[in-house]
């Protein structure tokens, strides 16, 4: 014990006079402004998507019969996905083409054949009375007859006519109402025969089915999707810029991509649109890129980190970003705290328009 303690105060006195003499031999480094390119860019994630890509809902609620594709199929426009029961659809399909036939000019022949014979018949003693009205009258002139017999005439004759007029009413309306009766059924058969084509989805595009998320015998309905489909080949990026950002960007702005898939790859793209609405919860704007250069394998939804490139300078003078105090001051070799005008700054550097030269000596603060 006694050795440690005395071994130790004979060390410590060496140890602390090397480390003074090192401390006094380390210089402070410091370097030079220098002239290259700076590029300012703005930050924005996003993800991979298919051209095209789409969730596929079904237009009908029911159990999946059938399923004829799996993951990763390629699939052409029209083609069937999968199907759902629709017995009940079939047996109002059904009902609805009975009802149709049921209330067809044909099958009501005999009806308007009855009405027609009625008004035929209405219309020859019509005619008969009105020639009776017309003798009688002639009669009546030559003072032949009775007054009272040529009133009767003229009554009979009124009747007749009113016996038409009602014959040929109720042959108009029954015509009318098998007609519109007949359409109308017509019409609920097609739509029945119509949406027996809601149980059977069918894919939209010619591409990939990327997802399909239901099994046989799932129930299935309109407000859930159940599958993805995309364009097999082309892709585009769809990233969230923030609203601070927005007003800076443009159509046809270079984008450079990275994605975890492809770690320490670059990958460039350009921006093809801007969606003008700002989403309320992300307080972020959509903004879409198309690839001029990509990765030879891409996937839908894979994540990506992008630059959006604002503006580029070349040979300009700049300085790291950790050189830069309160942002508008640099450390000289003399201590000097000096006050300089910036431009751009990406991460790693900051452009000097005014305040230094290449030549002063930068220390970091």
């Amino acid at each position: 014990m006694n050795f440690n303690n005395n071994f130790m105060a004979k060390l410590l006195p060496g140890l602390l006079l090397l480390l003074a003499i090192t401390a006094c031999n380390k210089k402070v480094e410091s370097i030079h402004p220098s002239i290259e390119k700076i590029t300012y860019s703005v930050y924005a994630s996003g993800i991979i998507k298919s051209n095209n890509q789409y969730q596929v809902y079904a237009k009908a609620t029911g159990i999946v019969t059938a399923i004829f594709v799996k993951d990763g199929d390629l699939v052409k426009k029209g083609q069937v996905i999968l199907k759902l029961s629709d017995a009940a659809q079939k047996l109002s399909y059904e009902n609805a083409k009975l009802l149709a036939n049921f209330s067809s000019t044909n099958e009501n022949k005999e009806k308007l054949i009855q009405a027609q014979t009625e008004l035929e018949v209405a219309k020859l003693k019509m005619d008969n009375e009105a020639s009776l009205y017309e003798k009688q009258k002639k009669l009546w002139a030559q003072e032949i007859g009775s007054k009272n017999e040529l009133d009767q005439r003229e009554l009979s004759y009124k009747n007749a006519v009113s016996t038409f007029n009602a014959a040929k009413l109720r042959s108009n309306d029954l015509q009318k109402q098998i007609n519109f009766q007949s359409e109308q059924t017509q019409r609920t058969a097609n739509i029945s025969s119509s949406s027996m084509n809601d149980f059977v989805v069918k894919s939209e595009i010619n591409g990939k089915l990327y997802s399909l998320s239901k099994e046989k015998g799932e129930m299935v309905n309109s407000q859930s999707p159940i599958a993805i489909i995309g364009d097999a080949n082309q892709f585009y990026v769809e990233l969230q810029a923030d609203e601070y950002d927005i007003s800076k960007l443009k159509i046809g702005q270079k984008v450079f991509l990275t994605l975890d898939s492809y770690k320490g790859e670059v990958f460039e793209a350009v921006v093809s649109r801007l969606y003008p609405i700002m989403n309320e919860k992300s307080k972020s704007f959509k903004v879409e890129a198309v690839f001029t250069k990509k990765p030879d394998h891409l996937y839908p939804n894979l994540t990506t980190e992008a630059n959006i490139v604002i503006e580029v300078k070349e040979n300009v003078l700049t300085i790291p970003r950790n050189y830069l105090i309160d942002n508008e001051y640099v450390l000289l070799d003399n201590k000097e705290k000096r006050k300089v005008v910036t431009g751009l700054k990406d991460y790693e550097k900051v452009e000097i328009i005014s305040g230094i030269t290449a030549k002063d000596a930068l220390f970091k603060p």
